[in-house]
């Protein structure tokens, strides 16, 4: 199935047999799989058709205007039979049409699934007309739990993961397996059965024998019901998912197929459904680099990647590189470091095997690709290195002299600090169009980001090649500056610092954590702080003061508790009192501290925040946070706002279903959120001080997305760095703040 590049078609060609093959050629579209390459029988619709529906541009069918029936029927109710054969991907819209034909033959290694939900709707085929108008072939949520039962098709639905073939076949959903090579024969073959009446004219629509009897199946919408409010209780589209297959069950197929059509076009105008649809674009654009990408440079091959140091960071970054087959060297000091970093990869790759995620076989296969090393002699062929060693300046520094020495000149040089100055690191060496940060999340093998950190000086082709690399991995890479704390440590080091200012001043800890859980975040600023540890805390901190110092919050909260040999989770006690499963509860003693600080820092008790609301407590902890993305994007730092978006999700756990950071901020206005924070900053001081560019874009009512003149970039902002400091401070010593990202998240798939 592999037509042209630009323009998609069907052909039909009808055999000597009299069964006729209809071929849908779909070359890469918006679609849920990455492209319609050849092997993939659909992998649905192009999701750009719903921006016409949300801007107003495109029509839905009028009650009566279109008939649901006919739509529906046209593949079921035919006088001819129609097989589905299925190859590669059949999602989404793919697979719903599959489910409308007579029978399904699949490959083994074939995905089918209802990823829907991943944009904020629920499962149906929608195109839209050359005349305006949307076409809803509506049938997932109906066919689905008839030809699987009602809670496999809801587990489908609900968690949009795909099954193979043969998974498909024992579920009944496809109706046998065979390879590639028969495909297409065996297909041709089980329509000629069906039409001859040696297999049997199945109606998916209005098979029962999977069905519960009427008193289960209620339970299993109720159990459902529960499980959904439960693990994603802002979110509404999963409920109404549940809702509609309910409807089809007890009201007949009929009836819900009306009510999947109702309930999908308010679902697909709906925030979450724009903001879950922005972020598929945004994860998809974060490739595209002006200046870098469009140079039509294509990327090396990376045939051997070196890993310095056998940490947690760096044992996760080799085992993410031998997961994607690429021959790694791990060095490290000595062999007690080296067989411990060794032990940690081999460890990351026995959970999985643990899991069922991989077979012992492959685990032997990966293992093999690892090798040590205690010096650089074996660096003489490797494509790329990737440091990780501990925060310090002149170790690097030290570390990158050798490795000019040691490594071919088309080597690149990458660094996984967190924010150290990538100029300071390459100091010493004649490289510097070759030096790159890769700034991996931890663990690294498991976290989706990954920040690319270029200098003046890096190469684009280094770039590019990079660029490659991360989505070998499987990592959504973002391109970013040189500066401190790159893109998101830079963004979010407001995000405990407002925390902290509440609390001074009278706010619950407890409560804001509470709230901004609520809000959607994994945890609370304060419970993170605690996962992290004081001491990383404190450092982190002390260097955004030291950069940073007109616009940051000086608490002594952490270091008074830190005196008392409180440094959060490891010592059991922090903000919370942990027990031996490390389950958090609130300590008591936390006041005093805080009373302690509020003296030092001379803060009187605002009886305001003491009684804040839910909606103040979230804008006072995140508007500082769109403040600092805003000062990011206007620098130049990232390119795009979207990046922020994806940097916000899969960096700090910022809930996709608002649309990432900027595209939260959008939403509110940036009138309005400069406003507040100008009234905060009347009472609070210089933190609260929107910065140049916000407070442009609010004086115009322009979104704070909208492309930033690269050339008038940097703002003549007083409330910004002070001039020495303006591209990056040239001495600092910042530890890890890859912290924010010690979590994991709730995130649409990339695979789908």
């Amino acid at each position: 199935m592999e037509g042209s590049r630009t323009k998609g078609r069907t052909t039909i060609e009808v055999g000597a047999d009299g069964v006729a093959l209809i071929t849908i050629i779909n070359p890469p579209v918006n679609s849920l799989s990455f492209d319609g390459a050849k092997g993939k029988f659909s992998g649905g619709f192009d999701i750009s058709s719903f921006g016409g529906v949300q801007g107003g541009k495109v029509n839905e069918p009028r009650p009566g205007f279109i008939s649901v029936e006919i739509l529906s029927d046209t593949v079921e109710a035919a006088k001819k039979p129609s097989v589905a054969a299925i190859d590669g991907l059949a999602l989404g819209g793919g697979l719903e049409v599959a489910m409308a034909c007579h029978a399904r033959i699949s490959t083994p290694t074939a995905q089918l699934g209802l990823p829907e939900l991943q944009l904020g709707i629920i499962p149906g085929f929608g195109v839209v007309c050359n005349f305006g108008i949307l076409i809803k072939m509506v049938t997932g949520t109906q066919r689905l739990p008839r030809l699987v039962g009602i809670s496999k098709a809801l587990e489908m639905m609900l968690t949009s993961k795909p099954v193979k073939g043969e998974e498909a076949h024992a579920l009944g959903l496809v109706d046998t397996v065979v390879s590639p090579n028969e495909l297409v024969s065996t297909a041709r073959q089980w329509a000629l059965d069906i039409l001859e009446c040696r297999r049997p004219w199945i109606a998916s629509l209005y098979k029962t024998e999977k069905l519960d009897s009427l008193g289960e199946a209620r339970e299993i919408f109720k159990f459902a019901r529960a499980q959904a409010q439960k693990r994603a209780p802002n979110l509404t589209h999963p409920i109404v998912c549940i809702d509609v297959v309910e409807h089809g069950i007890v009201s007949g197929p009929r009836n819900g197929l009306y009510k999947e059509l109702e309930s999908f076009q308010e679902l697909v105008r709906s925030d979450t459904c724009k903001s879950l649809i922005h972020i598929f674009f945004a994860q998809r654009g974060t490739t595209k680099v002006p200046g870098i990408t469009d140079l039509g440079l294509v990327p090396r091959r990376v045939k051997k990647v070196a890993v310095l140091g056998g940490g947690l960071m760096g044992s996760g970054i080799a085992t993410a590189l031998v997961l994607s087959n690429y021959p790694v060297i791990l060095k490290e000091v000595n062999n007690q470091f080296l067989q411990a970093g060794i032990g940690r990869v081999k460890a990351n790759l026995q959970s999985r095997v643990k899991k069922g995620r991989m077979t012992q076989e492959k685990f032997e296969k990966t293992m093999s690709l690892l090798k040590g090393a205690l010096d650089y002699e074996s660096f003489k062929d490797v494509d790329l290195v990737i440091e990780a060693v501990i925060e310090n300046v002149s170790l690097k520094q030290q570390i990158f002299s050798d490795l000019e020495k040691y490594c071919p000149p088309h080597c690149i040089l990458a660094s996984n600090t967190s924010t150290i100055d990538l100029n300071l690191i390459g100091k010493q060496t004649k490289s510097q169009d070759r030096i790159i940060g890769a700034h991996f999340f931890s663990p690294a093998h498991v976290m989706p980001l990954l920040e690319i950190v270029r200098t003046k000086q890096t190469s684009p082709q280094v770039i590019v090649d990079l660029l490659d690399v991360g989505k070998k991995i499987r990592k959504t890479p973002v391109v970013v500056g040189n500066c401190t704390g790159f893109a998101v440590n830079r963004m979010f080091f407001p995000y405990t610092q407002a925390a902290l200012l509440l609390v001074e001043h009278g706010a619950d800890p407890y409560q804001i954590d509470k709230v901004i859980t609520k809000f959607g975040m994994p945890m609370g600023p304060f419970r993170l702080v605690d996962l992290v540890g004081f001491g990383v805390a404190i450092a982190t901190g002390t260097q955004f003061v030291v950069n940073f110092p007109e616009r940051t919050y000086k608490s002594m909260l952490i270091p008074l508790m830190q005196e008392d040999k409180r440094a959060g989770e490891t010592t059991r006690k922090g903000f919370y009192l942990y027990d031996d499963r490390r389950k958090a509860k609130p300590d008591p003693e936390l006041r005093k501290y805080i009373e302690k600080a509020r003296n030092i820092s001379g803060v009187a008790i605002d009886p305001r925040l003491a009684k804040l609301p839910e909606k103040d407590i979230v804008e006072m902890i995140f508007f500082p946070v769109v403040n600092e993305a805003c000062r990011v994007f206007a620098e130049g730092i990232a390119v795009k706002a979207a990046d922020l978006d994806i940097s916000s999700l899969m960096g700090m756990g910022f809930p996709p279903y608002r649309g990432g950071i900027m595209f939260w901020a959008d939403s509110l206005g940036s009138k309005y959120i400069n406003s507040r924070l100008e009234e905060w900053s009347k009472t609070y001081g210089e933190f609260f001080k929107p910065c140049a560019f916000l407070a442009e874009r609010a004086a115009k009512g322009a979104p704070l997305s909208s492309p930033v003149d690269q050339a008038k970039s940097r703002l003549d902002d007083a409330n910004r760095l002070d001039p020495v400091n303006r591209t990056c401070p040239k001495l600092w010593k910042i530890y890890c703040v890859g912290i924010w990202s010690m979590f994991f998240i709730w995130w649409p798939n990339p695979g789908l």
